[in-house]
């Protein structure tokens, strides 16, 4: 019976669900609690990407689903311009983290549209239109997110938004700048991307949007002090800077904001993923001096479910948490854990190129070729299959360029048991593979 059912499942989402180019997992699953998954066969998988890297707080935190199960049938929905107690909550409370002059928010529900808007309110601000953003970006696909990224689904969509520049990322395991020791020389291709950005601009830039560790590119952590001399570039320019921490925000990187780690402020702050625990929850925040220039320009951003209850009443709560269990503290030391577990495995297995990555957001980069590095997404795709077989799921980025990069993000709540199980099934996994080589 059990089998037939499986049958039909799978029948049914072949003739109804449309394809978008992203594979469908052979799991079925039918249960998501904590760090753990449940397949519809009742085995248990340990999820190492937080859902599509949003459940930060774990899957069905009790507090979570207790404050959504009173809003959902108290105040879910209402007429955009009506604000409500959930949503000046959460601004109030998102203001207390974020570092001055930003201060200003509004809420929408997914990443894509959180940095549509940032797009718009920057050439409204400014007056200008070109956006520059790194050749390994991911800032979503609708049209001016999508013109704003370079790492996928540019291809066959027609043209792009004008003034869109990309600069060179930083990927410091691949980059060929180098210095005569064969460091990463980032200061003169920072230096390069400048002077490719000012022969291209025709004049009008108005804003750089970037992540500050690139993680569909590849989880490309940017070397100290990177962030800040490109906050210092911008500034010399008259552009505003675009932070968008839809996938490092909320305390995963160690710190509540990945870009504190370098002592900046962004112009504009795009939040999602992490700040719904996986609820379509993103915020756009800015400072007031912005907000005038946009308000005297005439910025209009209007969507269905702009600043609903139901949502932000949810984001306070894991705002609320994060603060009081200080989940960027647990991220750090779960992560140096997860880190200095990879390291011993990259040590075991020729095929792990390089381990990087900054609190509970890591990633193993595999190889073909010990000596030339080449890249090696179909042994890395291998291995992906094969762990999530064994009971881990982790996400596997198999772009051009890219040798098959795992992703490995889990929520802030797994435990160590649970990571040290995580790096015995991924080590399960190579070791079988590369048997079968």
């Amino acid at each position: 019976m059990l089998i037939d059912t499986e049958n039909t499942f799978w029948v049914n989402a072949g003739k109804y669900l449309m394809y978008t180019g992203v594979p469908f997992s052979p799991s079925i699953i039918v249960k998501a609690q904590g760090c753990k998954l449940y397949d519809i066969h009742g085995r248990e998988i340990l999820d190492f990407t937080s859902g599509q890297m949003s459940s930060l707080l774990g899957h069905s935190h009790p507090e979570v689903v207790e404050v959504a199960r009173h809003y959902v049938g108290e105040l879910d929905h209402l007429l955009s311009n009506m604000i409500t107690p959930p949503v000046v909550e959460l601004a109030q409370r998102l203001a207390k983290f974020l570092p001055a002059p930003l201060e200003k928010s509004f809420f929408l529900n997914t990443g894509s549209e959180t940095t549509e808007a940032a797009i718009k309110m920057a050439k409204c601000y400014t007056g200008k239109f070109e956006i520059v953003a790194f050749s390994a970006s991911y800032h979503g696909l609708t049209q001016g997110s999508g013109s704003a990224t370079y790492s996928a689904g540019r291809k066959n969509g027609g043209p792009t938004m004008p003034g869109q520049l990309a600069f060179p990322a930083p990927y410091s395991y691949r980059s060929p700048f180098r210095k005569a020791d064969g460091s990463y020389d980032w200061e003169t291709e920072l230096e390069f991307g400048w002077s490719m950005i000012d022969r291209q601009s025709v004049g009008s830039l108005a804003a750089f949007i970037m992540e500050p560790i690139l993680s569909t590119g590849g989880i490309l952590v940017p070397p100290k002090g990177y962030l800040k001399r490109m906050s210092l570039e911008c500034k010399k320019r008259g552009m505003l800077l675009i932070m968008d921490e839809a996938q490092t925000g909320v305390g995963r990187t160690g710190q509540m904001f990945a870009f504190e780690d370098d002592e900046l402020v962004p112009d504009i702050l795009a939040l999602s993923k992490t700040l719904g625990c996986g609820l379509p929850l993103a915020s756009v925040s800015t400072t007031a001096e912005i907000e005038r220039g946009c308000k005297q320009a005439g910025f209009l951003w209007l969507t269905t479910h702009l600043n609903d209850p139901l949502t932000a009443a949810v984001g306070s709560k894991v705002l609320e948490i994060v603060e009081r269990d200080d989940i960027p503290r647990r991220a750090a030391e779960r992560g140096a854990q997860l880190q200095a577990g990879l390291l011993k495995l990259q040590e075991k297995h020729w095929c792990i190129g390089d381990v990087r990555g900054r609190g509970l957001f890591q990633a193993i980069e595999i190889i073909s070729d010990a000596e030339t590095k080449a890249p090696g997404p179909e042994l890395g795709q291998k291995v992906s299959d094969r762990a999530l077989k064994l009971g881990l799921s982790c996400n596997v980025v198999n772009l051009p360029g890219m040798g098959g990069v795992f992703r490995l993000a889990p929520p802030v709540t797994v435990s160590e048991q649970e990571i040290e199980v995580a790096l015995s099934l991924l080590d399960q996994a190579f070791t079988q593979i590369l048997s079968e080589e």
